[in-house]
């Protein structure tokens, strides 16, 4: 803010461009502080996920997503299972 304010006085975009960053980045606070300082909410509660996962009804795995084509190449390596039995 100093910065713009001293050497960029009447450049508007950027200002604005700055308010807009800082207006998000207080909202993404808030929301994690909302969130007991979790980015994002859980889906189940973890009691139901590990009793899931003891009864066999869920899998517990590891996610391995390609850093060059992670929209198109990902798999879950199962624990418990052979690199063979991976899908």
């Amino acid at each position: 803010q100093n910065y713009l304010d001293n050497f960029w006085p009447d450049l508007k975009a950027a200002h604005e461009l700055f308010d807009s960053i800082l207006q998000a980045r207080r909202e993404r606070e808030s929301e994690s502080q909302e969130n007991h300082g979790k980015e994002y909410p859980e889906h189940l509660p973890l009691e139901i996920l590990e009793a899931g996962i003891k009864s066999g009804r869920y899998l517990q795995g590891t996610l391995n997503v390609n850093k060059h084509r992670a929209q198109l190449e990902a798999f879950v390596r199962l624990q418990g299972f052979g690199s063979k039995d991976t899908g």
